[in-house]
């Protein structure tokens, strides 16, 4: 692991001035109690066997990198490259730390687990976790959501999980993470809350983090073998930001140029993007600091994209971070660049991609043209199945596109 990723967070869980754990009294010794067992467990041999067989033998990876030939041909310029997190088991990285969650879980003696989820694949993921472990499963989902993601929503119940509908405030992920907070707080004894982001209070933006490490690592390693060179840009959608923390760990201390693409919806008014890094301001949600998309009264705001999973209000303290220092750039895709996306790599590499990553490919469209003899590497964080349902209903088969 590199001297960044060792050195950050400090040991309040802070990266620079964001993040934290700012906690109810009665969850304090339950927080605690999980950033002591994820210390034991991180340096542990044991731990580290088991979680590697499961990457290996039931997870599937290490997942691929893949060349977009026919996508680079089109857009002109810069190739366009993929880390295939698609092909994971369940169909997205979340998975990657789902089962290191519940491993975690069964080493403190929990018998329960259970998230916030807004697309579905975390509280998929998590669902598979708790099958594999033999444990039980509670996932609050905003109604939204549930009606925008069905496939998932069918997916977690056929899992064992019980899914919690959410019906207040925007009835979508903020609120479904408001919703599993409360239900926690009664059986924090028995059960782990498995954030499914990184974000939250200490220690789960640098846990989920340092779980979803693996996809840089694995990403760095091939695109060298299959180029010879490091990628010139590296890119990922954020929401909260996992899959893109997870790609951008494995270069960190490179001469590479990282992006953060977020979701800017339908325009720039407030309520009709979660682009939380390019409007948002210093403040706190969910018991961390980080940037946050307000209203009037300084109360986190509405948001709106086409993807879910990206359906937030606030960002993981460690991208509040690099934006501030400039590590990496932020910049934004809109409803109609993902959808063009979507259907572009569905139609030209046969691959359909989740509304989520459609944004990092949204942005690999765009600039590819801008940049030519370079290479430009994204996480597919996510497959599409989910969401064809939803986007054939809404947008149709994308004829004319």
């Amino acid at each position: 692991m590199s001297a960044y990723l060792k050195s950050t967070p400090d040991a309040n869980g802070y990266f620079g001035d964001y993040g934290g754990a700012m906690l109810p009294p009665p969850l304090e010794p339950h927080f605690k109690e999980i950033r002591e067992a994820y210390q034991t467990i991180s340096k542990s041999a044991d731990f580290i066997r088991e979680l590697r067989y499961i990457r290996r033998h039931f997870q599937g990876r290490p997942t691929p990198v893949s060349h977009f030939r026919n996508l680079s041909e089109i857009c002109g310029g810069a190739q366009i490259y993929a880390k295939r997190e698609d092909l994971n088991h369940t169909g997205a990285h979340k998975l990657n730390h789902c089962m290191a969650e519940g491993l975690l879980a069964k080493f403190m003696g929990k018998t329960k687990l259970m998230a916030e989820t807004g697309a579905g694949q975390h509280g998929v993921a998590l669902a598979t976790a708790a099958a594999y472990f033999g444990m039980e499963c509670e996932i609050h989902m905003g109604e939204i959501d549930i009606a925008k993601e069905a496939p998932n929503v069918t997916r977690m119940k056929l899992l064992g999980a019980q899914v919690v509908p959410v019906s207040f405030g925007g009835r979508s992920l903020k609120e479904a993470v408001d919703s599993c907070f409360g239900s926690y707080l009664e059986q924090a004894d028995t059960a782990l809350f498995a954030i499914g982001s990184v974000v939250g209070p200490h220690p789960f933006p640098m846990m989920v983090r340092n779980f979803q490490h693996v996809v840089g690592v694995e990403a760095r390693e091939q695109f060298m073998e299959m180029t010879g060179e490091l990628p010139d840009m590296v890119a990922a959608c954020v929401g909260g930001g996992s899959n893109a923390m997870g790609l951008f760990s494995g270069f960190i201390d490179d001469d590479v140029a990282l992006y953060g693409v977020e979701p800017h919806g339908t325009s720039s008014n407030l309520g009709d993007h979660a682009a939380t890094i390019t409007y948002g301001h210093d403040g706190d949600i969910h018991g961390f600091r980080t940037l946050v998309l307000t209203d009037e009264a300084g109360e986190p705001a509405p948001v709106h994209t086409v993807a879910s999973g990206l359906d937030y209000p606030g960002v993981g303290p460690e991208h509040a971070h690099l934006h501030k220092t400039g590590r990496v750039t932020y910049t934004s895709a809109d409803d109609k660049e993902a959808l063009k996306a979507f259907y572009a790599l569905s139609r030209h590499e046969g691959i359909i991609p989740a509304l989520e990553s459609a944004h990092a490919v949204g942005f690999a469209m765009r600039e590819a043209a801008n940049h030519p003899g370079k290479s430009i590497l994204i996480n597919l964080s996510g497959r599409g199945d989910k969401d064809i349902d939803y986007v054939v209903d809404t947008f149709g088969l994308g004829e004319g596109l």
